[in-house]
């Protein structure tokens, strides 16, 4: 992996949350044949092309990327092994990504078979990330859906943590679920994903926020804070990530691009910069467990990426 031989002086860091994807080599159908009129960002053609690991060393340059996470990206759900393979071949080629969250359906009684393929083909997978079915504010949908929970209940037995992603109106009822499955791992993508700023919106997302964070169980990705309605600024986006930090406190949360989804809105050099201003007035050891230590131990990842053919 280029990056690592990159800036080594740099502070390391350890990315705990991108995407990448081939359309000629697996099926994912948000990008070719299946457009969400309804996406966080609206029209998302930059997206609908091929992100390889050449694509994530560019927008990364500069950076010492020492490790990374890749976290699933919406494959055909029929074949959701398909994905895992593909990136079990980038890792043997590029070193990376070093730990993988992949999807399996909580729903379906095929849950425990989906998780046993998936840790067959690759000794990196760590997490998975099932997205909750939430029709629709303030509805809990899966959240309290006893088959959905069942799926849920397996990862503890498999030792794979719970990638969460909910938007700031389901937090309060992921906090009820977190409770329940104490012994689960549990990773709150995108700081809960606050994508309505006025008092309102924020008062919620802040309730939910402390309920999570009152559970031990459960981190945060310091990721995604674009929004669809205006551009992305420091004004808007730093306090959320000073609050965020305050909240669940350095040591639980995990510096993440969300590339290339968050590029759509921000660069990575950007991206890093704010985070960094973020943490103005934390120790030298909060700073370097957000961008890397966090994420190695909460995906118990050991090794580095290795230099890129």
């Amino acid at each position: 992996m280029q990056a690592v031989t990159a800036n080594p002086g740099a502070l390391p860091i350890v990315d705990a949350h991108h995407h990448l994807w081939d359309l000629s080599a697996v099926h994912y159908p948000w990008l070719t044949t299946d457009i969400e009129p309804h996406f966080m960002f609206g029209d998302y053609t930059p997206l609908r092309q091929n992100y390889l690991p050449p694509d994530y060393l560019h927008d990364s340059a500069g950076h010492r990327i020492v490790a990374t996470v890749h976290c699933e990206a919406e494959a055909d759900r029929s074949d959701p092994v398909a994905e895992t393979s593909w990136l079990e071949r980038q890792h043997a080629r590029y070193g990376f990504p070093n730990a993988l969250v992949v999807w399996a359906d909580f729903g379906s009684p095929a849950c425990a078979a989906q998780l046993e393929a998936h840790l067959a083909v690759s000794s990196r997978v760590r997490g998975v990330r099932c997205k909750p079915r939430l029709p629709a504010m303030p509805h809990t949908g899966d959240l309290d859906d006893p088959n959905w929970l069942k799926g849920l209940s397996l990862l503890d037995q498999y030792g794979l943590s719970w990638d969460l992603r909910v938007p700031w109106w389901s937090l309060a009822a992921a906090a009820h679920v977190a409770e329940r499955y104490q012994k689960t791992t549990i990773i709150l993508n995108h700081c809960g994903l606050p994508w309505q700023r006025d008092a309102e919106g924020i008062g919620v997302w802040r309730a939910g926020m402390r309920a999570l964070a009152a559970c031990p169980n459960v981190n945060v990705k310091l990721s995604e804070l674009g929004l669809a309605e205006r551009v992305w600024s420091e004004a808007d986006n730093v306090p959320i990530l000073q609050e965020t930090l305050e909240t669940f406190g350095p040591q639980r949360c995990l510096f993440a691009s969300n590339f290339p989804v968050a590029g759509m809105r921000v660069g990575y050099d950007r991206w890093v910069d704010a985070v960094n201003t973020a943490l103005q007035g934390h120790s030298p050891d909060d700073r370097a467990a957000v961008f890397a230590g966090n994420a190695r131990r909460v995906y118990r990842i050991k090794e580095n990426a290795a230099p890129a053919a």
